[in-house]
């Protein structure tokens, strides 16, 4: 299992063994690269046994904390402090983490497994359980090597999938596999000898009184932006930063250079031959190149054009392990490149989602009259890639029960519990915002751990500062929308849906990020409209890559028809191939699927997953 994972941890890894355990850990060295922070770790009188993938950026802080206690520490790094936290503080010191982390602690004495996750699940961690064992790890390629009956699909989650592109509850695509939760712990042993799961963390965003202006919420912003990225520049190898070309990374990289000046930045960009329309401002190495130009960053860029994908996806597809959220093969390239010249690459992920990036999702649903209006407006936009009169149909062959797996049911079974009073337009935004967080953002960030592990690389997150996040819950929806006092007194006779004329102004989003970033980048960037990390796939579908495409979905031989109607998915890939329809994110979607059945449900053997 250890072994599976080679990849994540490329500097060494270790094995402890003893009555009715085991632990491994893979060692990716980037905080004390001595011996004295290898793991799994152990205390002193080996009551204790800790493995953790992460980084805790306030270690020090908590270090001294635990020092005036008299605790006494042999290493440097960061897995001792947290060691020592959970021995000193019990459970109630993974409230008080700021970084990022999954971690599993081994209690000798009380025979006693805890797991538990970070508040936004930026560090992935995954569980199975039978009559005879309790396996989890940081990949899923790692439970299969233990356990050959997991390669087997779980046709609910499938079709949460064909839902909403995503996975909104724990399961997976694996019957029998399960991801802990976010801001979750997880508890097995004597006293609980069946899974137990507590959430120890949650969003709570909610609109309270603040008199303040615009440019009093900006100073306290960008103190708490600069003392985030300081905290996550806390590494004894080098860092790197991505650049996009937009904001947030923008941002970063200006604050970064400061701290480390000619740091390495990346940009991926994509060959644009064939696009048309939206696809021709995809990319953004002009905007990259200036930016690195006045930050003085050392940068490197990489060229995508519509083979890359092809001749990516089974090395994507194995390290993913699953599909979830849009195309991000994009990602697969930009972490290979930034491995060449670092462990550690700072990300912008988390930025839209708590401070309001997606404004033409946000205004389709923000004048409901009432939660249950709001839940049926906001589910219908994230059934996000067949169409609901389709999408029975497409799962016929899995049965009528596997398809009325009440989708709806699943939506609003984000919201941990029916929200109180809503009052207007601000509190409908804030439930999109929670949702969000909730699912879009925690896909981005499995995503993103994944395919920066597959090469050996750690991304870190500065939006995901613990300080950052409380600030932008308690933020008041008008600091983050462009002209949302108009948006509440729309006319409600206009014609089309309300808020229609809005939901293409793209650039109406973030607008407190936006201002504060006036402060480190130009302002034709800062105003620019938003753009998102994504390939012009529709137009390379339907022209370089559409002999691809119709080998994989055409093939007599195709896994997907296993679980899927051929007729129904072929009637779907030829709206997109004929023009009908942009159907990008079904094709991406079922050509992953195909992927995934031919590497797990298909393979005679699991060598290829220690690849």
């Amino acid at each position: 299992m250890t072994a599976s994972l080679a990849h994540r941890g490329p500097d060494g890894g270790a094995i402890v063994t003893g009555q009715g355990f085991g632990m491994g850990h893979r060692r990716l060295a980037v905080i004390d690269l001595s011996a004295a922070s290898a793991q799994p770790m152990r205390s002193a009188d080996g009551r204790f046994t800790l493995a953790y993938n992460g980084e805790l950026y306030n270690f020090r802080e908590l270090r001294a904390e635990l020092e005036a206690k008299g605790v006494r520490f042999t290493s440097c790094g960061d897995a001792e402090v947290v060691l020592q936290a959970l021995i000193t503080w019990g459970a109630e010191a993974i409230s008080r983490f700021n970084g990022m982390f999954a971690l599993a602690l081994w209690d000798q004495a009380r025979r006693r497994l805890l797991l538990a996750r970070d508040r936004y699940g930026i560090k992935p961690l995954y569980y199975a359980h039978d009559a005879h064992d309790f396996i989890f790890a940081s990949e899923i390629k790692a439970l299969l090597v233990h356990s050959r009956r997991l390669r087997q699909i779980d046709k609910a989650a499938l079709v949460e999938y064909l839902n909403f592109q995503n996975f909104f509850t724990d399961r997976t695509l694996y019957a029998g596999v399960a991801i802990l939760p976010p801001g979750h712990i997880l508890e097995i042993g004597p006293e609980h000898p069946q899974p137990h799961l507590s959430r120890y963390w949650d969003y709570d965003f909610r609109e309270i009184a603040d008199e303040r202006s615009m440019d009093e919420v900006v100073e306290e912003f960008d103190a708490l932006f600069r003392q985030a990225v300081h905290r996550q520049m806390v590494s004894d190898v080098p860092i790197g930063t991505f650049l996009s070309g937009g904001v947030d990374t923008g941002m970063i990289a200006a604050n970064a250079a400061r701290q480390r000046p000619g740091m390495c930045s990346f940009t991926i960009g994509f060959d644009l031959h064939s696009a048309s329309g939206l696809e021709l401002a995809f990319d953004e190495r002009a905007p990259a190149e200036h930016m690195s130009y006045l930050f003085g960053t050392e940068h490197y860029e990489m060229v995508l054009k519509a083979g890359d994908m092809e001749r990516a996806m089974p090395r994507l597809m194995r390290h993913i392990e699953e599909p979830r959220v849009g195309q991000c093969y994009p990602n697969y390239y930009a972490a290979q490149l930034a491995s060449k010249f670092g462990k550690v690459v700072l990300s912008g992920v988390g930025g839209d989602e708590l401070f309001g990036g997606y404004p033409w999702r946000y205004f389709r649903s923000m004048h409901s009259e009432s939660f249950d209006a709001f839940a049926n407006d906001y589910f219908a936009y994230w059934q996000r890639i067949v169409p609901a009169d389709r999408l029975e149909r497409l799962c016929a062959p899995m049965g009528g029960a596997q398809v009325h797996a009440s989708a709806q049911d699943i939506f609003r079974g984000v919201f941990r519990q029916p929200p109180g009073t809503v009052r207007g337009p601000a509190d409908y935004i804030n439930l999109c915002l929670y949702f969000e967080a909730k699912t879009f953002l925690h896909g981005l960030l499995v995503i993103e751990d994944k395919l920066s592990m597959a090469h050996g690389l750690e991304t870190r997150v500065p939006f995901l500062d613990n300080d950052l996040v409380d600030f932008a819950m308690r933020l008041p929806v008008r600091f983050k929308l462009g002209r949302l006092a108009e948006l509440i007194r729309l006319d409600e006779n206009d014609p089309g849906p309300k808020g229609q004329r809005y939901f293409d102004r793209t650039n109406d989003g973030k607008l407190l990020v936006r201002k504060a970033s006036l402060r480190y980048i130009p302002q034709v960037i800062a105003e620019a409209h938003k753009q998102g990390f994504s390939g012009p796939d529709a137009s390379w579908f339907r022209g370089e890559s559409i002999n691809f495409v119709r080998r994989r979905f055409l093939d007599g031989s195709a896994a997907i028809y296993e679980f899927l109607d051929r007729k129904t998915a072929e009637d779907l890939l030829a709206d997109h191939l004929e023009g009908r329809e942009n159907r990008r994110l079904f094709v991406w979607s079922l050509l992953c699927l195909e992927e995934w059945c031919q590497q797990v449900l298909h393979m005679s053997d699991t060598d290829g997953l220690r690849t």
